[in-house]
């Protein structure tokens, strides 16, 4: 499913050989009986959790807010696709260490650590949480309603043979080549078409990530707003 909306979101999509549950009916597309999420854009955000609900290990944010900033086109490519980049998530329940592939997502890897510099990530909530057919923590919306973005799109990468185990963090989309800001994070393997741009693994953090999907959903359902209310703090990404 797809919409003219820029930003990434998840879409969660069920076979109609089953009966959809509340959280899965409003995607309504079948996938050859498998219970699969496409990540596209354009569907508004469950309704936003509390800042922080009692999940343990979590805890208020730093205060802030996002600075909103908006880009007229993808930044000029300034890394080194040869070097090794790495990024921290500092969440309100931990911090999460990735290491991000710029020898296969050059652009990719580009993009974030741009916007991690511009502080574009500091103080936006991590608006969608998945819990059932595939498991994911979507992220990277400063606007929290999984229609945000920079203002600029930019191309597939990393494609061929894609999959998505525990640990991955990829990008959602649009569509082909429609990329923004808003990325997932893997916390359990998880079966999706390989339209998604892998642009990193998890080195550290599993368990803080792991945690917030054990808090669930806000309202209970298998697709919504994490209960833990988790807010990006700092996100910061540089050459190893």
């Amino acid at each position: 499913m797809r919409t003219d909306s820029q930003a990434p979101q998840l879409d969660v999509q069920q076979s109609r050989r089953r009966r959809p549950t509340r959280a899965l009916r409003r995607f309504g597309l079948a996938t050859a009986g498998l219970s699969i999420a496409v990540l596209s854009a354009g569907h508004a955000a469950a309704a936003p959790a509390p800042l922080h609900q009692a999940v343990a290990g979590c805890s208020a944010p730093t205060d802030g807010q996002p600075n909103g900033k908006q880009f007229p086109g993808e930044p000029a490519l300034s890394i080194d696709p040869g070097s090794g980049y790495s990024a921290t998530l500092q969440t309100n329940c931990g911090p999460i260490t990735v290491a991000l592939d710029a020898t296969n997502a050059p652009h990719t890897v580009n993009s974030f650590v741009f916007l991690a510099g511009q502080q574009y990530f500091d103080h936006s909530r991590c608006h969608r949480l998945t819990t059932q057919g595939i498991y994911v923590l979507q992220c990277g919306d400063p606007t929290g309603t999984g229609r945000g973005g920079p203002g600029y799109r930019f191309q597939d990468e990393n494609l061929a043979g894609a999959v998505y185990p525990a640990g991955t963090v990829a990008m959602a989309n649009s569509g082909p080549n429609s990329n923004g800001s808003q990325f997932f994070l893997v916390y359990k393997d998880s079966q999706l078409p390989a339209n998604y741009t892998p642009f990193g693994r998890i080195t550290a953090g599993m368990d803080v990530l792991q945690n917030i999907a054990g808090g669930g959903t806000a309202d209970g359902s298998s697709d919504g707003s994490p209960a833990a209310g988790v807010v990006l703090d700092s996100v910061a990404a540089d050459q190893d």
